[in-house]
């Protein structure tokens, strides 16, 4: 399945190659892989390459957020072309519950473009997903560039809005056994089923 980021949050187009992210079945998960132009703006955030990086939204990123919509659970994975990531567990609208979660994530990069490989194990998915979005930042201060995979429509613009990429409701349909098949059920999670007894 691939995915073109090819306009800006609020639904105007990019003015570069878009970012492309593909998702593949992988061994006990999903593959998630990256093509993007690097702009390396900002530089490299300070965090080692291959671990967790907190607030990584604020360096170049790629994102992709698994939502179940019925109960606003959601999965958000961050790539950045340094190699550091961040994954976020959320459930309800912004409420992280669980963060910097391991990730096999490689990296390599050329001067104007990179590519990642990043496999999201099962156990990291809510139950149910049934819609997605995907995101891709870059730039600093006054230059910075929010793209969206499914931005806010245009006629939907508040004047003086900002950014958001929690905005759930424009989040599109999306179904796993478009991947894996009609057959195939998503195996059930450790981790939320914690979250849960939690709750």
């Amino acid at each position: 399945m691939d995915f073109r980021i090819e306009h800006t949050w609020n639904g105007f187009p990019v003015k570069h190659e878009p970012v492309l992210v593909r998702l593949n079945p992988g061994d006990g998960g999903v593959m998630m892989e990256v093509c993007a132009p690097f702009f390396n703006d900002p530089q490299a955030p300070p965090g080692e390459p291959g671990k967790p990086f907190n607030e990584l939204w604020n360096h170049e990123v790629v994102e992709a957020f698994f939502l179940n919509d019925v109960t606003e659970q959601y999965l958000e994975v961050e790539l950045c072309p340094h190699g550091q990531h961040l994954v976020l567990l959320l459930s309800g609208r912004r409420n992280v519950w669980k963060q910097e979660l391991d990730l096999s994530f490689k990296v390599s990069r050329e001067e104007t473009k990179w590519e990642g490989q990043a496999l999201l194990p099962w156990n990291y998915f809510p139950p149910n997903v049934t819609k997605f979005n995907s995101f891709a930042i870059h730039g600093s201060k006054g230059k910075r560039s929010y793209e969206a995979l499914y931005p806010v429509p245009l006629h939907e613009l508040q004047e003086g809005q900002n950014p958001d990429f929690h905005r759930l409701e424009y989040f599109k349909p999306f179904s796993f056994q478009m991947l894996l098949g009609e057959e195939w059920k998503q195996p059930e999670s450790d981790l939320w089923l914690i979250e849960k007894s939690d709750l």
